[in-house]
């Protein structure tokens, strides 16, 4: 005896019905994993005259920090002149006597900001452009003050483009 497979009866008039509720909740969680991880910058970075900064193709994002611009001619905290440069070198009066890599009013104000300051947001970080023609010992002047005075995580600004 032999067993015969069943089969179900096949109507062809019959209409297909869809249930979305769980593709739904798929698209929703989608969406606020999106809204979650999608990043736009808030931090608002300006010109300063006379300062062409190196281009790069990196796509982050700036993040908050203390600002600091340093071009041919001086070195600047957010809108305020620090220190003269003449010849990718700083002013005599700005360098410290016993180091020649720590750059005085550039520590007072970094220190000066580090005490008032209670943003978590700024604390440690520092925006640094810097014009792409000055030499490596210029900048490492002010990356080593900016360490000693409690701001060790800096990040160089460039212009996005080859």
């Amino acid at each position: 005896m032999r067993r015969t497979r069943y089969k179900p009866e096949i109507k062809r008039n019959q209409t297909f019905a869809l249930n979305i509720t769980s593709m739904t909740d798929m698209f929703t969680i989608l969406l606020v994993f999106l809204l979650q991880t999608y990043n736009t910058s808030e931090v608002q970075i300006e010109n300063v005259m006379g300062l062409r900064l190196p281009s790069s193709n990196t796509e982050k994002n700036p993040v908050y920090g203390v600002k600091i611009s340093l071009s041919q001619d001086e070195l600047k905290l957010d809108q305020t002149i620090l220190a003269h440069v003449k010849n990718n070198e700083f002013e005599s009066g700005s360098i410290d006597n016993n180091d020649s890599n720590f750059i005085k009013p550039l520590f007072t104000a970094l220190q000066k900001i580090n005490n008032e300051s209670t943003s978590k947001d700024k604390l440690g970080r520092i925006l640094f452009q810097a014009d792409q023609e000055l030499p490596y010992a210029t900048l490492r002047k002010v990356m080593y003050t900016a360490s000693q005075a409690g701001f060790p995580n800096l990040k160089l600004v460039t212009v996005a483009g080859n």
